[in-house]
């Protein structure tokens, strides 16, 4: 008699046998699922949460899941519980089938003790794909390392309502940008062939109405095509992910998480996505509780599903097998989206070998991986002179604020607020200068309350001062922190731009004593500080950079780093005048009316205020001073490319990188068009008082639009071909007609 683990061996290898009767992970999955029975095919379009080995039966059941999610454990909790889960698939479950562990990663794996990357937002305004393909591959090892596959993240939502709280886990307002940015990102993690990213949240997610998360996204089928699914369509086709999340909110009136429009016929049709659809948490749910599209849940697990929803982690899926039961749900759809999904976990090789590497984790690579991020991130805006700073001259420092105490952090970061999780700016400028200054702290104020006593003991530390540093800005949610008191991430939107709490008033109180003032803005979005800009001395910016953070800052003020980062989302000059971002229609802003209307009047649309930026995507300073030359602008004999070329110096006795930028604008067409597009850039170092000549190419394919039947064409004309240092500083431009 067979005992029940002999069995279960024998059904394993046959199990193995029958699943490599055939050359491609397509086939295998083929032959898997004729083995299953309808039961176990609904449970792999099932997520579940495990926290303990001592789960396994109660969760599971002897029975195999699609995917677990998992990220309440330190790194070797983890690591042990995902292998233990493993291996309780292969010998306690009928088909020993692997789950696909899953994990989010916009900064880093969000486990306990991994490296913290800085987030999405710092990672675009470095202009340098390049190096995030380098941060997200020590990711991906250290993901691997705990026996993670599947990575939820990027965000490829596009930010230009900057109320929205989750401005910080996106790589920018231009969709060009972050294509690029995005195809690094997924293409560093995907480096081993054994992970998968997830870009998110598919589509048009991130332009909620009121910037309120979630709401409702308007527009039209033009600006759904070349600009909320530019990202995806780029990033599809050259990184290839083998999935993508939807998201919760409505276009234009059509809930996308229940659309076979979007899921179906846009998103594997037309984008030629061939992987696996996996929800946003609760969106499908949202489809009969929040959008009332549906009068019942089962309802909504059936809609999502023929849609092309294939994997639902909100527990709706649970109902779909006694709906086949039932006769209101074919199995064929069923059939369809575990297909996909097993086909995934067979291209991930999880059915040979599902197990963690067990390499370390916080590796020297990572950790300065993490810091360089940090470094090409922070942008300096205005410098009057004063950066960097010379201890000779600024022997007693004021370090004031709420952010200059304490690592600030990004949402989706598994973090607390204490330090030992990343270095404050406080403890940075203090290891760094040791002894060579005497520097005084003091809070002033917190980053979101009417509490403005603190306000008078900053004055005093300002008063005893050569130079005042205050770090202001806001503080981020999400796992570990207290979620009570936070003007950033998700779910934590604004209805003000203006810098939260008392700190406006903060600042003012410090310039009032006379003191050189530099302003710190540690932030996850743009805010609207036209008094900064006009009454501060020097003004740096950092989004939220990780655990050397603080560190970084300190080697950027004291001048042992160079700033090199570039706005990738232009900053509003206040809440009623965005948004704000960059490319623009010509008829937005530059109407010849009753008030003009240009950046030579400021007066312009607005009575009594500019409609512009008060500082442009593509801009930021360097201690450096570059210019530049020898222009050159041509279309190759084929006519499928315009290359630009120039010659850029560096005028100072201190190596920089420059950031190269190319805009295009369609000069006459048939539809209205962008007044420019960001459309190929190139980060650069150049020694001190070197040159360095870029050329740069932009295929013809990329100057097309799309007519009332959304077919895509280059529409014959003139466009002007710009070059310059950021959108609104354009050194060179020439008309090319195709």
């Amino acid at each position: 008699m067979r005992t029940g683990r002999t069995t279960a061996a024998i059904l394993l290898l046959s199990l193995l046998f029958s699943c490599n009767q055939g050359n491609t992970p397509e086939q295998r999955a083929k032959a898997l699922l004729k083995r299953m029975t309808l039961h176990e095919k609904c449970l792999q379009l099932q997520n579940r949460h495990i926290t303990s080995v001592n789960d396994f039966d109660s969760v599971f059941g002897g029975e195999s899941v699609g995917t677990i999610h998992n990220m309440t454990l330190d790194w070797e909790g983890c690591r042990q519980l995902m292998d233990s889960l493993q291996r309780y698939m292969a010998s306690r479950t009928r088909l020993g089938i692997p789950v696909l562990p899953c994990v989010e990663g916009v900064e880093g794996v969000l486990q306990n003790g991994c490296t913290i990357f800085p987030c999405p937002l710092a990672q675009g305004s470095t202009f340098n794909p390049t190096l995030i393909y380098e941060a997200t591959s020590a990711e991906g090892e250290e993901a691997l390392s705990l026996g993670l596959h599947q990575i939820l993240s990027p965000v490829l939502d596009i930010a230009r309502d900057l109320r929205w709280g989750r401005i910080e886990e996106t790589f920018g307002e231009d969709p060009y940008l972050i294509s690029r940015m995005g195809t690094a990102f997924v293409s560093g993690y995907q480096e081993s062939g054994r992970i998968t990213c997830t870009p998110k949240h598919f589509a048009a997610h991130g332009t909620p109405v009121g910037g309120i998360n979630c709401a409702s996204v308007s527009g039209g089928p033009r600006e759904l095509y070349s600009t909320y699914l530019y990202p995806f369509r780029k990033v599809i086709s050259d990184a290839h992910p083998r999935a993508i999340m939807t998201c919760y909110s409505s276009y234009d009136g059509e809930p996308v998480s229940g659309s076979k429009r979007f899921l179906t016929d846009i998103l594997r049709g037309e984008l030629g996505f061939d992987g696996y659809v996996y929800s946003d948490w609760g969106s499908v749910e949202q489809l009969y509780n929040f959008h009332y599209s549906v009068p019942t849940r089962e309802e909504a697990a059936v809609k999502a599903l023929k849609a092309g929803l294939d994997l639902n982690i909100d527990g709706t899926c649970q109902l779909l097998e006694s709906e086949v039961e039932k006769g209101n749900l074919e199995e064929k759809y069923i059939d369809r989206a575990v297909l996909r999904i097993l086909e995934t976990k067979f291209r991930l090789g999880l059915f040979d070998n599902p197990y963690s590497t067990g390499s370390p984790i916080r590796s020297e690579k990572a950790v300065a991986l993490s810091r360089k991020v940090a470094e090409e991130s922070a942008v300096l805006l205005k410098n009057n002179g004063i950066l960097p700073l010379d201890p000779g001259r600024a022997s007693r420092l004021a370090v004031v604020g709420p952010n200059a105490s304490q690592a600030v952090f990004g949402d989706y970061s598994w973090t607390a607020r204490e330090n030992s999780e990343g270095v404050s700016l406080l403890q940075g400028l203090e290891d760094a200068l040791g002894d060579k200054a005497r520097i005084q702290y003091s809070q002033g104020c917190d980053s979101w309350s009417d509490d403005g006593s603190g306000i008078a003991e900053a004055v005093r530390a300002a008063r005893n001062s050569d130079i005042v540093i205050a770090a202001v800005g806001t503080h981020s949610t999400y796992l570990g922190r207290d979620h009570r008191n936070e003007t950033s991430g998700e779910g934590y939107d604004l209805s003000s731009l203006d810098l939260p709490g008392r700190q406006q008033d903060l600042l003012e109180a410090l310039k009032a004593t006379g003191k050189p003032l530099v302003v710190v803005l540690i932030s996850g979005k743009p805010l609207a500080i036209p008094w900064v800009k006009d009454n501060a001395d020097a003004v740096l910016v950092q989004w939220y950079a990780g655990e050397r953070q603080g560190e970084v800052l300190a080697d950027i003020l004291l001048g042992k780093v160079n700033p090199s980062g570039r706005l990738n989302v232009s900053f509003p000059r206040s809440t009623g005048a965005t948004p704000c971002y960059y490319n623009y229609y010509l008829t937005d802003k530059n109407y010849k009316g009753y008030m003009g209307g240009t950046p030579e009047n400021p007066s312009g649309r607005y009575v009594g205020d500019s409609c512009y930026p008060l500082w442009e995507f593509g801009y930021g300073l360097s201690y450096s001073e570059f210019s530049y030359d020898g222009f050159k602008c041509s279309l190759d004999e084929g006519k499928q490319a315009v290359s630009l070329e120039v010659t850029v110096h560096n005028n100072s006795g201190r190596d920089g990188k420059d950031v190269v930028q190319a805009y295009v604008r369609d000069c006459v067409c048939s539809f209205e068009t962008q007044i420019k597009q960001l459309k190929a850039f190139s980060k650069v170092e150049v020694p001190a008082h070197g040159s360095v000549t870029v050329r740069l190419e932009i295929p013809v394919s990329e100057l097309g639009i799309y007519d009332n039947g959304l077919n895509y064409y280059v529409e014959s004309g003139d466009f002007d071909f710009m070059l310059g240092s950021s959108s609104d500083n354009i050194y060179f431009q020439e008309t090319i007609t195709i």
